[in-house]
């Protein structure tokens, strides 16, 4: 079968042997995350004719206002998973607390957990840019059989078994990877099926573009600040090229396939980094290193840090391997400068 004209459904069957535990529980994951993507994206392209739009009137646990469509698709993704009796246990960057998943049998048998931020980059959908879902994918650490605990759900993201997300964009991909490269497939509406169109994904050891919001400059670490003039300056092939849409699925999604590096770090108004270390930044760490690039809190790999909480902060520089590198550098002398 010609690969571009391949299908989700084919892609998995194919490839099931090559996950690390192929007993069918994650190919039926990743075919729950297919089916809950289509219901999401059939209401976002709907954004502007229903009252899907706008705020919920809640905030979340980060104390973010919560939108209409984050609710309804947190609802999609959670109740899809459940409904399939697949996992043992769910987390997502909209609930508090971590899901319990006891199954029919109330036997808490099933030996996976996912963690997902449902939609990302929501408060851009009143004004028609891509937002989308990111998703991760671990073993259960607990014994089976028992119900999952906060241990299940606080692993570094190493443990990763599979990460994607999907883009609600022109058109609708979803990415993933379960640790044997990274593969696009795009859904072709009027059938509603995906198909492969993105094979193999790699990002390019160097690249000319980068994002970051500049806007908070001021308030940046000098590293950040340092790299940021370095990419700026008219000497090799640079200036680089800024774009930031500010949708982290939409700017890392083009940075892979055009080359590029995105940060959002510190500040002095997030002393702690904004993005999710176990729903944001874990997943697309995965993401990035299987297309060959790197991923970093600015001074060492992101899927090392032993997490601690579930809704924890952290800085993240991730793209193209050279750019990432080159912004440590930055990093790393500005702190030996401190001293």
């Amino acid at each position: 079968m010609e690969e571009r004209n391949k299908t989700l459904g084919e892609f998995i069957i194919e490839n099931q042997n090559a996950f690390q535990y192929s007993s069918g529980e994650l190919s039926r994951i990743i075919n729950s995350i297919r089916l809950a993507a289509k219901v999401v994206n059939y209401k976002v392209n709907k954004a502007g004719l229903v009252d899907i739009v706008g705020a919920a009137g809640e905030q979340n646990i980060q104390g973010e206002d919560q939108q209409k469509l984050d609710v309804y698709a947190n609802d999609v993704f959670i109740q899809t998973l459940i409904n399939r009796e697949i996992v043992c246990g769910i987390a997502s960057e909209e609930n508090d607390d971590f899901i319990t998943v006891e199954g029919s049998d109330k036997s808490h048998n099933n030996k996976y957990v996912v963690l997902m931020d449902p939609l990302d980059g929501s408060s851009n959908i009143d004004v028609n840019v891509s937002v989308g879902t990111i998703f991760s994918v671990y073993r259960r650490v607990t014994p089976i059989g028992t119900p999952v605990t906060i241990e299940d759900f606080l692993q570094p993201g190493i443990n990763q078994v599979a990460a994607g997300y999907v883009i609600y964009g022109t058109s609708t991909m979803l990415v993933y990877t379960t640790g044997h490269g990274v593969n696009g497939f795009t859904l072709n509406p009027a059938i509603g099926t995906f198909y492969l169109s993105h094979p193999n994904m790699q990002f390019s050891k160097d690249g000319n573009i980068y994002s970051i919001n500049e806007g908070n400059y001021v308030h940046f670490p000098q590293g950040v600040k340092d790299y940021i003039k370095y990419c700026q300056l008219e000497e090799e092939d640079r200036p680089y090229t800024s774009r930031y849409i500010g949708s982290l699925v939409s700017d890392i999604h083009r940075n892979m396939i055009k080359g590029g590096i995105y940060i959002y770090p510190t500040s002095s108004k997030a002393p702690k980094g904004k993005l999710r270390l176990l729903y944001e930044c874990n997943p697309m760490a995965f993401i990035v290193e299987q297309a060959g690039g790197k991923a970093s809190d600015g001074f060492g790999s992101i899927m090392e840090i032993m997490p601690t909480e579930l809704h924890q902060r952290v800085p993240f520089f991730c793209g193209s391997y050279n750019m990432v590198e080159k912004a440590e550098d930055f990093m790393q002398k500005a702190k030996l400068s401190k001293y």
